[in-house]
């Protein structure tokens, strides 16, 4: 059994699975996030498929082409776009900032790592912090169009991308997978669109990842141990207090997962915390995996991208705020129904 094909054709599959229900899911409430994580998810369905493909009868050009822009580009940028329509009428977008900061560093410092990067370096790190400086501004005025400035970067982005992708030179065979392990790297790419996956994935990672814990921590019982205020007061104090949430929301929720699990044990626990965990785990793992990848360490690329897709599914699946209702796709064959929890 060669791993690298079998794990591929089940994490493209189950993808494709999960796109179905979410567009049928779309279809029943109209919601923009479900249609978005739908898009997501046939992102990641068709990186899958050309892992398979490529394990299964060879890789090519076209193939190789196909894999970087869905999967290393497409796929966390979209899924953590969904999230971010969810969750665009709170102050969620103060999240995102230091990650466009971050960004910024790393468009810069990328010209040292890959030297073809030519002015694309400066590009991406001014689109960073022009990002960083809206986004900002309009959560801060809990002004909900936060959401949309990043939606439409994703797009223009996309767009770009495939543009890039699809005309840049590339070495004869046209493709290059790890010898050892016979996993694809991105290393025949030129580094100017190399250095476009961290715009993508960093941002998608964050939003996926951070915003279900996020939403993990509104619905479980809390304990307060650093406090803070984010709402509408004096700038100087504002800025201390996103200081303290800074470091007191990850201590908060630590602190608040024994209760958690007591709520649990007891069946009190809103069904949202231990979906939401499971998307934030099934959203943290392929980054790393894939993180790794970047680095020239693959042997855990395939196992992660299959471990998420299972996480992603198993959470949402388990979510009310998602799937209050599962059916047969495009019936009214009803599965399960369960009521709104408070």
């Amino acid at each position: 059994m060669d791993l690298n094909v079998v794990l591929p054709l089940g994490s493209s599959l189950l993808s494709f699975v999960f796109f179905i229900f979410l567009i049928d899911q779309w279809r029943e409430r109209r919601r923009p996030y479900q249609l978005v994580w739908a898009l997501g998810m046939l992102w990641y369905a068709l990186s899958a498929g050309t892992e398979f493909l490529g394990g299964a009868i060879g890789w090519s050009e076209p193939l190789y082409r196909s894999w970087y822009l869905i999967g290393a580009i497409w796929v966390a940028a979209w899924l953590g776009l969904g999230t971010i329509l969810l969750l665009a009428k709170t102050r969620f977008g103060l999240a995102l900032v230091p990650a466009f900061l971050l960004l910024a560093l790393i468009s810069l410092g990328g010209a040292r790592a890959y030297p073809d990067t030519g002015i694309a370096s400066p590009i991406y790190a001014v689109i960073s912090l022009l990002l960083a400086l809206v986004v900002a501004v309009l959560s801060f005025r809990r002004d909900e169009r936060w959401a949309l400035v990043v939606a439409v970067a994703v797009v223009a982005g996309t767009i770009v991308s495939a543009a890039m992708a699809a005309v840049v030179p590339l070495p004869a065979p046209g493709w290059v997978v790890d010898p050892g392990t016979g996993i694809p790297t991105g290393a025949l790419f030129p580094g100017y669109l190399r250095l476009l996956t961290p715009l993508f994935n960093v941002t998608g990672a964050v939003a996926l990842s951070f915003g279900a814990l996020f939403s993990a921590y509104v619905f479980m019982p809390k304990r307060r141990v650093i406090r803070y205020d984010l709402s509408r007061q004096p700038i100087g104090s504002y800025i201390v207090n996103v200081a303290r949430a800074v470091i007191g929301f990850p201590v908060n929720l630590v602190a608040s997962l024994p209760g958690a699990i007591t709520a649990l044990l007891r069946g009190r626990l809103n069904s949202r915390v231990p979906a939401t965990i499971l998307i934030a785990i099934g959203g943290i793992i392929p980054a790393i995996t894939s993180g790794l990848n970047r680095f020239g360490i693959t042997g855990g690329f395939f196992i992660g991208e299959f471990l998420g897709v299972v996480l992603l599914f198993t959470g949402f699946l388990v979510s009310v705020e998602v799937f209050r209702e599962i059916r047969v796709p495009f019936t009214h064959i009803v599965l399960r129904a369960r009521p709104i929890e408070g």
